[in-house]
């Protein structure tokens, strides 16, 4: 009977049935689903499995000699697929016993975001984290090879070279200004550095720094006939292996990316200025008794001169009341062209990054112009600067720098004649046996340079008590090969001494040399150690 409890029964039982086929069919195609990603992993368009191609190892970076600086390692990095994972938190928490620092919050709510396919768990693993999180066997993880970079000299050159970030694209230094070269792999890319004299400049320059408590600061080295640096330093120093780590000063490169007003250096090449241009002669004499009065300011120097000096006692003694008056001879235009022609107004020209523009005025009028030929008024960068002594070094000729070796490099630039270069370099000689720059001088080496000391510009004007002290020194005097560029930012004075250039940068650009020049095969001239003043003899002792 249609309706009875026959029937009933009957539809209850077909019922059950289909319920259970149902259930059978959805378990059976979950099993042949796990069984099919088992076999062969998840299909390689979602990309879970799939490692992807190969990384191009980064090329390396050694010195002019073939010593590393820079090199690739293989490391592994983990990763997931949220939609091949059944239960995140299983996953969080085994994930935890091996890295206890995750963010539990921040991982699960990553892995339980079934609309993506991959996700980072962790960079970088170490070669036993990598076995640990494999022996948890969790589903839905992977590793994926890839390139890490390792600077076995940790902070040699570390600002040099620079670092690159977890993917491996260069972020700062040699690195990021030549990323694209070294990204494609290759050849080692050779740089110009010299590591033994690298080590010796930074160990002296952290000395210096050290000793007279200063806030910074930047040396190099740079050959005068090829313009390739030799070494270049800044202090703090800076370590790529763990540029995370690094504070904003120690990452700062204060060679090539940081201006400073450097103060008296600037005056040989105020003299060289006016002796190329013909306004002013070796023999010509000045009156240094009165102070100047320009535009409204007064001129003066930091110790009286109550003389008549001659253009190389005006630079021996450091004279602004001197300096002034030869670049007002010079004129403001012949001064500023003078100064853009040795690159003073534009960016140092070299391979690394960054390279800071300098700091100048736009017009020079009869103030700027007084004030920048000893060195205030105008911030360059140390490279650009001692780039520009490199003209002088180099009989008048200044060289392309260059910080990358066996490159194509133009002809050098002639920016003085060879008499002017000449003239000034034999001032400079006088300055360091006669002047300010006494301390700096090397027996048999015949050092040549000139002292800077320039108070640091503050809110409202200059600071009084507060220093950029600088010493640029070309050697040997007689032929120059070298430039040295020592800058020390806000030095203390030691006790019995004085914080000014000749106290702190000429010392230590002193003990550069001594140290650099048998590494460059600079033969020293023993017959010129009886005629060097007591004083320099002594130099260590200061």
């Amino acid at each position: 009977m249609l309706g009875g409890p026959g029937h009933k029964t009957l539809v209850g039982m077909t019922r059950t049935r289909l319920v259970m086929l149902s259930l059978a069919v959805v378990f059976s195609c979950l099993g042949l689903r796990g069984a099919f990603v088992a076999m062969r992993g998840v299909a390689p368009e979602t990309g879970i499995a799939r490692l992807g191609p190969e990384v191009t190892r980064r090329a390396d970076i050694v010195d002019r000699n073939g010593e590393l600086l820079a090199t690739s390692v293989t490391v592994y990095s983990l990763f997931a697929d949220p939609r091949a994972i059944w239960n995140a938190d299983d996953v969080v928490d085994g994930l935890l016993t091996v890295f206890p620092d995750l963010d539990r919050g921040r991982i699960s709510a990553r892995l339980e975001d079934r609309d993506r396919a991959f996700v980072w768990v962790r960079r970088g693993l170490t070669p036993r984290q990598r076995q640990a999180v494999f022996d948890l066997g969790l589903e839905g993880l992977g590793f994926r090879a890839e390139s890490h970079r390792a600077y076995p000299r940790g902070t040699q050159a570390g600002h040099v070279l620079g670092h690159t970030d977890i993917d491996g694209v260069g972020r700062m230094g040699v690195e990021r200004a030549m990323d694209g070269v070294l990204a494609e792999g290759g050849e080692a890319l050779r740089l110009t550095l010299d590591s033994g004299v690298q080590f010796a400049l930074e160990s002296e320059l952290s000395q210096a720094a050290m000793r007279h408590d200063a806030v910074g600061a930047a040396g190099i080295v740079i050959d005068v006939a090829s313009g390739e640096v030799r070494a270049m330093a800044s202090w703090p120093a800076f370590d790529p292996n763990r540029p995370a780590m690094a504070s904003d000063t120690e990452r700062l490169n204060r060679a090539s990316g940081a201006v400073y007003e450097l103060g008296s250096v600037f005056k040989p090449l105020t003299v060289a200025s006016a002796l190329e241009a013909g306004m002013v002669h070796p023999a010509d004499t000045f009156d240094l008794r009165t102070p100047l009065v320009v535009e409204g300011k007064a001129i003066t120097d930091t110790h009286a001169l109550s003389a008549i000096a001659s253009v190389t006692e005006i630079l021996a003694e450091s004279s602004n009341i001197g300096t002034v008056q030869i670049a007002q001879k010079t004129g403001p235009r012949r001064l500023q062209s003078f100064f853009a022609s040795l690159g003073l107004t534009t960016r140092a020209p070299i391979e690394i990054a960054p390279s800071a523009a300098p700091i100048a005025p736009q017009i020079w009028g009869d103030l700027s112009t007084a004030t920048i030929s000893y060195g205030h008024g105008i911030a360059v960068t140390p490279l650009a600067f001692a780039h520009a002594m490199t003209a002088l070094a180099n009989g008048g000729e200044q060289p392309v720098l260059s910080l990358i070796a066996e490159t194509e490099k133009a002809d050098p630039a002639r920016v003085m004649s060879a008499p002017t270069a000449r003239v000034v370099t034999q001032m400079l000689r006088s300055a360091v046996l006669e002047g300010t720059g006494l301390r700096a001088d090397v027996a048999g080496y015949r050092v040549a340079g000139k002292t800077g000391t320039a108070e640091k510009p503050v809110p409202g004007g200059y600071a009084a008590d507060r220093n950029i002290t600088s010493f640029a020194a070309l050697f040997p005097a007689h032929s120059p090969e070298y430039v040295v560029l020592i800058v020390l930012d806000d030095a203390r004075a030691l006790e019995g001494e004085g914080a000014t250039a000749a106290w702190t940068a000429a010392p230590a650009a002193g003990r550069v040399i001594e140290r650099i020049a048998p590494l460059l095969g600079v033969a020293p001239r023993l017959e010129d150690v009886e005629d060097m003043p007591r004083a320099s003899l002594d130099r260590r002792a200061l």
